[in-house]
């Protein structure tokens, strides 16, 4: 229950802050920058709520979490933008395709990135 809650946090500052990131940032570098706004946040609450039987030291679970959430935020951003500039306006879909594309990329490695952050940054 404490990943679940800290991811939707984490993923909820990230998509937020997104829209104030695309104010200034072409779209596929303001995912990256709300991308990290979310692993901060994610980071934070987890090691307090989620993982906090963790032997490892702190600057291992930092190290550990970098790495599971690079390959995470590669997930994210492909998927966002081919949403976003291939598939959505291939098919013709209503709406901010922007929005919608970021929504389902922040949703895709939940899973990955449980199993990541169990077995390597919070072990």
């Amino acid at each position: 229950m404490g990943y679940l809650a800290s991811g939707g946090i984490a993923a909820a500052a990230n998509y937020g802050s997104r829209f104030v990131f695309s104010l200034w940032l072409p779209f596929e570098a303001a995912v990256v920058a709300a991308y990290l706004v979310g692993m901060v946040t994610a980071f934070l609450l987890m090691r307090r709520f989620a993982f906090t039987d963790s032997q490892t030291s702190t600057r291992q679970q930092v190290l550990g979490f970098c790495i599971v959430n690079g390959a995470a935020v590669l997930q994210t951003v492909l998927v966002s933008s081919l949403l976003a500039r291939v598939v959505l306006p291939a098919l013709g879909a209503p709406g901010n395709y922007e929005a919608i594309s970021h929504a389902v990329g922040v949703a895709v490695p939940v899973i990955t990135s449980y199993f990541g952050h169990r077995y390597l940054t919070f072990r």
